[in-house]
Formats: structure tokens, C-alpha cells, sequence
């Protein structure tokens, strides 16, 4: 008995270099017809992005190797609620004869809102998901967790299937009483072939000397925009106070912070050991793991942080603070010496000191870290987007 073949829409708010990956994975499965609907192309045209306070266009492939159109924007292009209003979703699921319809657009766009009813009003399963891990606000006014509670398994429970890129996201979905069949994991993975290709091709001496470090170096980096949640204040206090010899704190990315980090480094007498590399493009990033010792992510708010896989795809060891979500599912299998209290300068710095023993057992862990990525890659991603597929086709038609 041969398997089924689902017509299915992926309906993306813009091209993501994360994503394109697992969108071309999907397009190459058996069982999947896709075809993917952008709301912009912010990403794959030229746009300033506020954050990395620099104009932003991925130098990497976004749109090839999958079926995709765009479809017309008529909202403001801001970050609110009619700032995705794309109409012509509805015209295009209403005549496109799909048996599902995968949405990666926010529920606090209109655009999520126009495809769910076009969804319904043309017999179509829907699928949507979250990456959060938590009902705690990212802006502290903590009534909102009551509200969360109330409001988001009447919200979730509008998906014919959850998809959701942790196992942290699908405890707390679970926990708010939405049933077990309904949620589905479909990992949050990048390309790891690409990665571990890319990596192999670095002169790791070159680039390390680029910096000024030498083979005997440790190098600590840090990837991300450089923004008050991801807390990188915390890793300049951490790296003066852990005071390592012949140690590099290395900083890729931009944002507001940068100012108040260089003051921070010059305020505590480590500005000489200090790199601040600014917004780094997608095609040079590998260069920048590989030729790292221990990446660290303290951040307070990371409901995932692919960074996490990159880097680990890289042979850099990576230490998380146990608010970022790919800690559980990607550092603790490996080592869970290296995730530490959110804002504890002092753990961190802890972990710095014991950058001289990592080194030793590198060998290890990066090995380690390759067994775990291997179960946490696109195959695993698009294996379960297919079981979510059919698990929503099913109890659409049932229901």
C-alpha cells in the first residue's frame, strides 16, 4: 500500500536563513507537495535592521530549491498586529486545493488570522506552532501569566496539530492541558552537513590569528545581537573576574549594547583581550566557531538559540545559562557542567576557569556533540513535520 501525498502551504512571515534549509528538505520528501507562501522578503532583499544597527541581506541561498511565491503585503510592515496583512492568503488557499497549511506567521500578526479562516472555510488542516518554554513575560509584568494560562490552550487548541521545536515547548504545552497526540516535535535543527562542511574548510591558525591568539589561546566568543536579554555584560564581568591566562573574549554581532560592553571591558581592565567583530554574515560564521574554543550564551530570554547547533557543528564547545531552551536538549546530553545559572557572574566565571580542563577532553565532547546533533538534524525536523501532517489531515477529516 503506497503512502499518502499531502499538498501542504508553508505560510512564512519572510525567508530565514535558518529555515530555508528545512524548507528545501521538506520540498525533496515523498510524501510532501509543498509550496511556500512569504509574507516579505525582508532577508533576502537588502533591509536595515534596527538591531544589528546595519543594513542586513544573508549572503547564503534563501529561495532555491523550493517552490515559494510572495505574497503582496498591505499592511504596514511594522512590528504590530497589521503589520503582516497579507489578503491574498485567502484567495491562494481557497483555490490551491491543499490538504494542509503549515503556518510559521506569529498569532499577533493579522496574516496567522487570515490564513486560519481561509484554513477553515476551505476544509484545509492547519498547523502552527510556538518556540517559548515559559508563561513568564519577557517584560515583567507578570499578571500576564495568568492571562497565558487562561487564554493560550484555548489559543493552541485552534491547530489541528501543535508543532513545537523543543522538548521544553512541549512540556509546557502539555502542562496546559493540551493532549499528547495533538503535539508534535519537529526539532529545531539548521543544515549540519552545511555547517560541518563549511567547518572543515576553515584555517582555523589563520583566523585565530587574525585576533591575535595563538594556538595556546582560549578563545570565549560570543555570538548573538548584542541586546539587554541576551545579557553579554554578564560574560565581560564573568571573563575579568574568571581572569584566565592567555584567554580571548571574542564578540560577534551588533546591537545597542556595544558602546556600554567596550566602557564595561575598558572599566574592568580586560579591553586589550577584548574583540568586538560587529554584525558577522551568514557565509563567515563557521570561521568564527571553528576557530573558537567555548562559545557562551547567558541570555534570560532564548527560547531556543540556534547558535547552540551551529557552533556545536563546529567542534566549539558551547556553555548556556538554563534559560535558553537548546541547554536541555542539546548542552546537558553532552555536559552539563557547562549550563549555569541565569545571571550567576560568579557560575560563569566558573565555567571560564575550567576552559584549561575542557581543552583537555575536547575531543570528547565534540564527538559527544556530533552523536547528539546527529538525532537533532533536518532529517528529524522533517520527519516530524510529515507525522504532524498526517496526525492534523486525519483529525480534520474525522472532526
Amino acid at each position: 500500500m503506497t503512502e499518502s501525498r499531502y499538498r501542504v502551504l508553508a505560510v512564512c512571515s519572510h525567508p530565514v536563513q535558518y529555515m530555508s534549509p528545512i524548507l528545501r528538505h521538506m520540498a525533496k520528501h515523498p510524501q510532501l507537495d509543498l509550496h511556500v507562501a512569504y509574507c516579505s522578503l525582508r532577508g533576502a532583499q537588502a533591509v536595515h535592521d534596527p538591531q544589528f544597527n546595519t543594513t542586513v541581506q544573508w549572503d547564503v541561498p534563501l529561495l532555491d530549491g523550493y517552490s515559494w511565491e510572495e505574497v503582496p503585503n498591505r499592511g504596514s510592515g511594522t512590528e504590530s498586529f497589521l503589520g503582516l496583512r497579507n489578503t491574498g492568503l485567502w484567495k491562494l488557499i481557497h483555490r490551491g486545493n491543499f490538504d494542509a497549511a503549515l503556518c510559521y506567521v506569529s498569532y499577533l500578526r493579522a496574516s496567522f488570522w487570515i490564513a486560519y479562516l481561509a484554513c477553515r472555510f476551505s476544509n484545509t488542516a492547519f498547523l502552527f506552532g510556538t518556540d517559548t518554554t515559559t508563561l513568564t513575560p519577557v517584560d515583567g509584568r507578570m499578571w500576564k501569566r495568568s492571562v497565558k494560562h487562561v487564554v493560550w490552550p484555548l489559543l493552541y487548541g485552534l491547530a489541528d496539530q501543535l508543532i513545537v521545536p523543543s522538548n521544553g515547548t512541549r512540556d509546557l504545552m502539555l502542562s496546559l492541558g493540551l493532549p499528547e497526540e495533538r503535539v508534535t516535535l519537529t526539532p529545531y535543527a539548521v543544515d549540519n552537513d552545511w555547517w560541518m562542511t563549511q567547518s572543515a574548510k576553515v584555517d582555523r591558525v589563520a583566523v585565530r590569528s587574525s585576533w591575535g591568539a595563538n594556538a595556546e589561546t582560549a578563545v570565549v566568543l560570543f555570538c548573538a545581537k548584542l541586546q539587554p536579554w541576551k545579557r553579554p555584560i554578564d560574560l565581560v564581568r564573568a571573563f575579568a573576574n574568571a581572569n584566565v591566562t592567555n584567554s580571548l573574549l571574542v564578540f560577534a554581532g551588533e546591537g545597542p549594547l556595544r558602546e556600554p560592553l567596550q566602557a564595561e571591558a575598558t572599566k574592568l581592565g580586560v579591553a586589550e583581550r577584548v574583540r568586538f567583530l560587529g554584525f558577522v554574515n551568514q557565509s563567515k560564521l563557521p570561521a568564527i566557531y571553528t576557530a573558537s574554543d567555548l562559545m557562551v550564551l547567558p541570555s534570560e530570554y532564548e527560547p531556543f538559540g540556534v547558535v547552540v547547533n551551529e557552533a556545536m557543528l563546529c567542534g566549539c564547545l558551547v556553555a548556556t545559562s538554563d534559560q535558553v531552551g537548546a541547554s536541555r536538549d542539546l548542552i546537558v546530553p553532552v555536559s552539563p557542567n557547562l549550563v549555569f545559572p541565569c545571571g550567576d557572574v560568579e557560575a560563569l566565571a566558573a565555567v571560564l576557569r575550567r576552559i584549561v580542563d575542557y581543552r583537555s577532553r575536547f575531543p570528547e565532547l565534540r564527538q559527544r556533540a556530533r552523536e547528539r546533533l546527529e538525532t537533532w538534524s533536518p532529517h528529524n525536523n522533517v520527519a516530524g513535520a510529515v507525522e504532524a501532517v498526517q496526525n492534523a489531515v486525519k483529525h480534520h477529516r474525522g472532526s
